[in-house]
């Protein structure tokens, strides 16, 4: 099989393409034959600043395909099956870009009839999103239609793959979802995800504009930057949290200690890799049934451009995502020969 893989850490160019031996599934395990991975953020962080346990490393968490072959202890019946994968390489060499991945069997999840596009959109973004919606004292613990109902929830940076997962669950479980953008190209991207009102940052005061959707505060926040910590502070409710999954250069925080304190509030830092494992199941679930209900969506109509590389060119896929490409990066695995 063909793979991309870099045995030293470093900026794109240590990735190269090379053959490797189709591996075997081992027990509990499933051999997939990969038709589309997803590059992450974490991917090239991971490239450039993480360990090499193995000696070398397939890049890609996310990704989706058919199941080849399973391991010990398998059901059968899953192979053929359509599947979206997830963390393939989170302490792991085996990654999703390459021809094949080898993984956990409960990391392969059925696509059904979704498309391999969306399917390797899923993993890392809508785990995120959904552990954001669900992390706080007064929120649902699981999400389907109707669980957000009656709440109100603010999304930092409506336009990234987060914040795009982040509306879209949020949208389906019924929520009012406001959320913030820098331009207006990017705010028709949010509004293209379902956010019901969107707020241009660099042109409007936050506060004062989603004061008039929430007077009480927003019951969520799913937060990209920690320098939004002042804004956030003044949005939050009773009961209410902020859910930080990203830093965007903010290495610190400082909070009132008061007035969060006297509305019970939470600050929830989130890190889908070291996420709760029931937390992480749930999310699974809930994430395939939104996917089966018809309530995520990929490409420009739904707020999340997708640009597509061929399996040769991993080093320019990782290098527009390290440079910030909006929407989300796909690497077409297969059929690029």
């Amino acid at each position: 099989m063909r793979a991309i893989v870099y045995e030293r850490t470093g900026d794109p160019t240590v990735l190269r393409l090379v053959d490797r031996p189709v591996p075997e599934p081992g027990a509990g395990e499933v051999l997939v034959r990969m038709a589309v991975a997803g590059v992450n953020p974490t991917d090239w962080k991971a490239r450039r600043n993480g360990q090499l346990p193995a000696g070398w490393q397939i890049p890609g968490q996310d990704g989706a395909g058919v199941v080849e072959a399973v391991g010990e202890g398998v059901d059968r019946s899953l192979i053929g099956e359509r599947v979206w994968v997830w963390e393939a390489a989170w302490q792991r060499p085996w990654g999703t870009t390459a021809e094949y991945t080898l993984l956990p069997a409960r990391q392969a999840v059925r696509l059904g009839a979704a498309s391999f596009d969306l399917g390797a959109c899923l993993g890392i973004p809508f785990l995120t999103a959904h552990r954001c919606l669900t992390a706080g004292e007064y929120l649902p613990d699981a999400l389907h239609a109707g669980a957000l109902a009656g709440h109100t929830v603010l999304v930092q940076g409506g336009a990234g793959a987060v914040g795009n997962a982040a509306i879209q669950l949020a949208r389906w479980a019924d929520a009012c979802v406001v959320t913030t953008v820098s331009s207006a190209e990017k705010g028709k991207l949010a509004a293209a995800a379902g956010a019901d009102v969107v707020v241009n940052y660099r042109e409007q005061d936050v506060v004062a504009e989603v004061r008039k959707i929430a007077p009480a505060g927003v019951h969520a926040i799913v937060e990209v930057s920690t320098r939004n910590s002042d804004i956030d502070a003044q949005l939050l409710r009773t009961g209410g949290a902020v859910c930080v999954y990203a830093d965007d250069g903010g290495s610190e925080v400082t909070l009132p200690v008061r007035p969060l304190m006297a509305l019970n509030a939470r600050w929830q830092f989130v890190l889908v890799y070291t996420a709760p494992k029931a937390a992480k199941a749930q999310a699974v679930v809930d994430v395939a049934a939104a996917v089966e209900q018809g309530g995520v969506r990929v490409g420009e109509e739904a707020g999340l451009p997708l640009h597509h590389y061929p399996l040769p060119a991993a080093e320019a896929a990782h290098r527009a995502v390290e440079e910030g490409a909006i929407g989300k990066v796909l690497i077409n695995t297969a059929d690029d020969r």
